[in-house]
């Protein structure tokens, strides 16, 4: 199972990702630009050793995360989806998509991936902290591929 990260900007949401990463055996990429560099103390904090036990990925930007990963099924996680996550078939080599904290991914984006799920939330609030989000979906991904261990 992959989650990637379109163009991150705080730094302890994405260290907390790679946490989660590290203990699912979940494979994270990262779409540049982040809004951080991986020295930043604050993400060290979040990250601790985990990075050592993690799988990271990196891109220069979404075209040349897109022709790394042609064969690959990519699922955008978006609160503007119709289709709930625990509706949706998850396949083991989908690559979760998940946008920046302060802006999502952009609209030609929206526009060119098939698939989109949400989480299904309260109407009254906006949208969930991202890691949170990556760790209610990979789980869902998880369990039903039987990859839990």
């Amino acid at each position: 199972m992959h989650i990637a990260l379109y163009k991150p900007d705080i730094p302890q949401n994405t260290a907390a990702i790679i946490r989660l990463g590290a203990c699912l055996s979940l494979k994270i990429h990262i779409i540049e630009p982040c809004g951080f560099n991986l020295h930043d103390s604050r993400f060290k904090r979040v990250v601790m050793d985990y990075i050592g036990f993690s799988k990271i990925f990196r891109y220069q930007d979404y075209d040349d995360f897109l022709n790394k990963n042609k064969k690959k099924r990519i699922i955008l996680m978006t609160t503007k989806a119709k289709k709930n996550y625990h509706k949706f078939k998850f396949k083991k080599d989908d690559i979760l998509l998940f946008g920046r904290e302060s802006a999502g991914v952009p609209n030609n984006l929206h526009k060119t991936i098939k698939d989109k799920v949400k989480i299904p939330m309260n109407k009254k609030t906006r949208s969930l902290n991202v890691a949170m989000s990556v760790a209610i979906v990979s789980a869902e991904a998880l369990r039903q591929n039987n990859l839990l261990k």
